[in-house]
């Protein structure tokens, strides 16, 4: 086995500074920028370009060249790649103990706009080349013959200076020509994970949409994490303040948003309700709507199901479907006892739901032509990058550093709508994005507000009823919600 000392280490991740990015990049409009690619070497990237429909564009874009290898990182007590000195320090010295020479080496997640970076450490050992992957591999059971956790990284992943490669797809909706309009789709339920492909039957295209809650039960990880408004309807609460993106119309825009869901009852008693179909904890209020489409909790609690108009047709004891044409007020707990005591059968029980732009401070109309799908980051902002990391729920050291398959939305200055997937997790073809990197590609196209939207194995882009991109999995991923672009 050919080894040589590992000289491609995570502290070049410090170059990856915001100041270097300009405020006035790209495309005002949807012409495809020229220049050089943001990534990488300073290049011009190759492209194809396909017209889908009038005002719709395709491109499939190709740059950089891949030079990264293998490397093999210890694993940390905590079971992550990344600790503290001490112990990297401490890991390191038990690789030498077995015979093998480790290289400690700080990983820095750099600094976004709403957190400080921060250094950790990583211990790796060796250094090989592409082609040399399974000569890695043997290392990884030798360390594991001497009782040491590791795994195979390729440096590609890492976050640090790359060459790339970086393989991606942009789709640009023109809004001076484009005659369709923009919607989202939650497939057949909330509670049910379905492709992207499957939920863009009848769109010219589709992007997978928002991170899904995959940490509750089995049958309800179709749920999104965030805000979700299908045709008007709420059909999931917001995370107070995260990134989301509005579509009306033929209208799209990037925005932070908060919901609030209360009911009152005959007797003019009040309360607040805290999920919209999800699981419900303990003592909690949530709304159930047909698109629901499981069962509501059997916790002991009480159901008070509603017709279009707020009479209560039934109180019940929890756990059975949402009836078509109704809604379901659930209570657990002392919230259960609430419903037993001000939600008879017959009375009313007023469902009132707000959604609340908070750039602008008004409320959303509700009304059919409105679609919301709640987003992972911000990316840009007002013509200038700025990843909200720690707002949205991803300021970590894999979220924000590490390279990652990416779906992108983003709005130009004149509204026009870009849709952008970057593949990764492919050694050799390409290699992702991290958060700034993602960013720094959508104020490339021209985007002046911009999201990221769920990532890794879901990311898949639509188009014409196939999917365009290569996902990560090797084959779809089922997800939570799609962005659709509809020829009508």
């Amino acid at each position: 086995m050919t080894r040589r000392p590992l000289v491609v280490g995570l502290a070049m991740a410090t170059s990856l500074t915001l100041a270097a990015f300009p405020v006035s990049a790209g495309l005002d409009t949807t012409t495809f920028p020229g220049g050089s690619f943001p990534l990488g070497a300073a290049a011009a990237p190759t492209k194809t370009q396909k017209s889908v429909a009038p005002g719709i564009e395709l491109y499939n874009v190709l740059a950089g060249k891949s030079t990264d290898g293998y490397t093999v990182t210890i694993l940390m007590p905590n079971g992550r790649d990344h600790g503290t000195r001490e112990a990297a320090d401490a890991a390191a010295a038990a690789v030498e103990a077995a015979g093998e020479t480790p290289s400690v080496q700080p990983v820095v997640k750099p600094q976004v706009a709403d957190a400080p970076g921060k250094e950790y450490f990583a211990v790796r050992v060796g250094l090989w080349s592409l082609k040399d992957k399974d000569d890695a591999a043997k290392t990884i059971k030798t360390l594991k013959d001497a009782g040491i956790r590791s795994k195979l990284d390729y440096l590609g992943d890492d976050g640090a200076q790359t060459t790339g490669p970086w393989d991606l797809r942009v789709l640009t909706v023109d809004s001076r020509t484009f005659r369709g309009s923009f919607a989202a789709s939650l497939g057949t339920s909330v509670a049910k994970r379905e492709t992207t492909s499957a939920m863009a039957k009848g769109a010219l295209a589709a992007v997978n949409g928002g991170f899904f809650n995959i940490h509750t039960l089995p049958a309800l990880r179709g749920e999104p994490v965030g805000v979700s408004v299908v045709a008007g309807r709420l059909l999931s609460e917001a995370v107070p303040g995260r990134s989301a993106l509005v579509l009306k119309g033929r209208t799209a825009r990037v925005t932070e948003l908060k919901t609030a869901v209360s009911v009152t009852a005959q007797d003019g008693t009040r309360t607040d309700v805290k999920g919209v179909n999800r699981n419900a904890g303990t003592d909690e209020f949530v709304l159930y709507t047909e698109e629901w489409g499981a069962k509501t909790p059997a916790n002991d609690g009480a159901d008070a199901v509603i017709d279009a108009n707020g009479k209560i047709v039934s109180l019940r004891t929890s756990g059975a479907a949402v009836p078509a044409g109704h809604r379901v007020v659930h209570g657990s707990g002392v919230a259960a006892e609430w419903l037993w005591e001000h939600a008879w059968e017959g009375w009313t029980l007023q469902v009132t739901t707000t959604v609340t732009d908070l750039r602008t401070g008004k409320p959303l109309q509700l009304t059919p032509g409105l679609h919301v799908v709640g987003g992972g980051v911000g990316l840009v902002r007002n013509g200038r990058i700025r990843v909200t990391a720690k707002r949205d729920g991803h300021d970590s050291v894999n979220m924000v550093l590490r390279r990652h398959p990416r779906t992108l939305a983003g709005v130009t200055r004149n509204g026009s709508l870009i849709l952008a997937t970057i593949d990764g997790r492919k050694p050799g073809i390409s290699v992702g994005a991290n958060m700034i990197e993602a960013a720094q590609v959508m104020r490339w196209l021209g985007a002046v507000q911009a999201i990221n939207l769920d990532g890794g194995g879901s990311t898949a882009m639509v188009v014409g009823q196939k999917v365009v991109n290569q996902p990560s999995d090797g084959r779809e991923r089922a997800v939570g919600d799609a962005v659709l672009v509809m020829p009508s």
